[in-house]
């Protein structure tokens, strides 16, 4: 099968997330007494091996709908009918949603614009638009100008999450991908996405308190801060901090989605989140073929790699 990055980044989100269903919300401390060393099955949601979740689910949604073209009312279109079991499910049916995600496509059904469906409260920062933006930043690996890049991630975060916390996490998440695209090593994508963000953010008049919340990954180096430092919520800071950590402090994709799924907590999310960028970063062979080979849905998922990567060209 040839494949291309966006094969590799998406199957890397899927199998993340699918190593992390079974044990979400397990602690830390028990991981570290029964580590997930590989697919399992029933666990926490009683699903089959392989099974993915709404991390993956809206993924999908995404990357089918820039399949096309850019187009919000689209994608927002595809949220609601993955939440009404029509498409993008492992078996048939909704399994996990977050409370965010499921009040925005309410908003959605009901004809609001996209952009103004995501909830634009303190508390509505879950990580529910991190785990899904990857597929964008195969839309974006053209661009020049940084604003529209944050333009565009704000829009498609804000279909689910558009408090300036999940945007900019997104956004430094897009520019870190954008990175890897172009053919940086983990550390060098770190720096250079450092630099772009700050320049970025340095004439614009954006809540210092918020930006301030995000000195571990810019201004510091997230991946010299102790482990039981690192949070793994369903908290967009944590799970981007998270990801962050896992991927610098590991050398292979497994290495690196294990490390993830056993910090305990959102185990899926912070997998998916972080398994797409070990999948761009080390390439769609570097994930274990027995990991692929469970995967519910594999072909369709294949498929739609395919027609993505025809879309826009992109070659391993």
């Amino acid at each position: 099968m040839k494949t291309t990055k966006i094969h590799s980044a998406l199957f890397g989100v899927a199998v993340g997330d699918a190593l992390g269903v079974p044990v979400e919300f397990m602690s830390r401390d028990y991981l570290k007494n029964n580590p997930v060393v590989n697919m399992q099955e029933f666990g926490t949601h009683h699903q089959l091996k392989g099974t993915w979740s709404d991390d993956s689910s809206l993924t999908f949604c995404l990357a089918e709908s820039l399949s096309n073209t850019y187009d919000l009312e689209d994608i927002a279109s595809k949220f609601v009918h993955w939440y009404n079991a029509e498409i993008w499910t492992p078996h048939g049916r909704v399994f996990d949603i977050g409370i965010a995600t499921r009040e925005s496509i309410y908003r959605i059904a009901k004809g609001h614009k996209p952009e103004l469906c995501g909830g634009f409260d303190e508390e509505d920062n879950g990580n529910g638009s991190l785990m899904r933006i990857l597929p964008l930043a195969f839309y974006l690996q053209e661009g020049k100008d940084i604003t529209v890049i944050y333009q565009k991630v704000k829009e498609v975060s804000s279909i689910t999450h558009a408090h300036f916390r999940s945007v900019f996490a997104c956004f430094i998440y897009i520019v870190y991908a954008l990175e890897i695209i172009k053919g940086q090593q983990k550390f060098e994508a770190y720096i250079q996405t450092k630099a772009i963000v700050n320049d970025f953010i340095s004439n614009k008049d954006f809540n210092e308190k918020e930006i301030q919340l995000f000195d571990r990954v810019l201004k510091g180096s997230i991946n010299e801060v102790e482990e039981n430092k690192i949070h793994s919520s369903g908290y967009v800071l944590h799970s981007l901090e998270a990801s962050l950590w896992c991927l610098l402090n590991s050398n292979t994709y497994e290495e690196t989605v294990l490390k993830a799924v056993n910090l305990g907590g959102d185990t899926d999310t912070t997998a998916a989140i972080v398994g797409g960028l070990a999948g761009l970063l080390y390439g769609y062979e570097s994930i274990p073929q027995e990991w692929i080979n469970v995967l519910a849905r594999k072909d369709n998922i294949t498929s739609l790699c395919d027609k993505l990567s025809k879309k826009y060209e992109i070659h391993n």
